[in-house]
């Protein structure tokens, strides 16, 4: 089936993407929706310049959005941007990275009504340990760039996500995945990506929004090639495929 993803930067958007490729489904487009105001991705704080450099490492396109950060701008964003995407690429599906909040009442499901379109929500109802036990039993590499203040310390923020960070998490008792916002991730390497991004220069910022936050702001970076990828070349390619189209089309 061919989708567009939901696509924050971090580790659940990415892993959805994955298992999706894995299970079959082609991804003709990444979605990212951008504050208008800051030029970072929403929630995450992440630079479009970088959720760019992922889609050319993954090769496929990336559609940005800009709009307001209020539920209601959001999501007339995320639904136009969408919209749009079907009537470019023939989509019928949305890949989601949602693992279990709103669970009564999932966003993704209700999006995806109002679109008329399927959700593909390939982390939905897993448990958070086994979602970061796949996600690093894959070779997937990330970064910690944003946290709760109150929950976890300056210290963390550039930490990599590896076993002694969800070691950490254990023992504070806070959900392995940060599913309640506790702290989240930039990807900076896997099976997906062409290459490595190497964070060569960035500075800890203390914010104030819904809630105080520690931040990464990444100024510079440098990407390693990678000679050895463990993919499954036969599903990568129909995913390559529709990124080249794309591309020509201007994304």
């Amino acid at each position: 089936m061919k989708a567009i993803a939901s696509w924050s930067g971090g580790k659940d958007s990415c892993l959805a993407c994955y298992k999706a490729l894995k299970a079959g489904h082609e991804i003709a487009s990444l979605l990212s929706i951008m504050s208008p105001e800051h030029k970072r991705s929403h929630v995450h704080g992440i630079k479009e310049e970088l959720l760019a450099l992922q889609s050319k490492l993954i090769d496929i396109p990336l559609i940005v959005k800009e709009c307001a950060g209020g539920s209601g701008e959001f999501q007339e964003g995320f639904l136009t941007a969408v919209r749009d995407a079907r009537d470019r690429y023939g989509i019928e599906a949305v890949i989601f990275g949602d693992i279990y909040l709103d669970a009564t009442d999932p966003w993704a499901d209700r999006m995806c009504v109002e679109l008329e379109m399927k959700p593909i929500k390939p982390l939905w109802s897993m448990a958070p340990a086994k979602i970061m036990e796949e996600f690093l039993s894959a070779g997937f590499k990330a970064v910690v760039v944003n946290c709760k203040a109150d929950l976890l310390g300056m210290e963390f923020i550039g930490k990599p996500v590896d076993e002694d960070f969800l070691s950490v998490l254990a023992g504070k008792d806070i959900c392995p995945c940060g599913e309640n916002g506790e702290y989240h991730t930039l990807v900076t390497g896997g099976p997906l990506f062409q290459g490595a991004i190497q964070i060569t220069r960035a500075t800890k910022v203390l914010r104030k929004g819904f809630w105080k936050h520690w931040s990464l702001d990444i100024t510079e970076w440098e990407v390693e090639s990678s000679k050895t990828r463990n993919w499954h070349k036969t599903k990568r390619s129909r995913s390559l495929s529709s990124g080249r189209r794309a591309r020509k089309k201007g994304v």
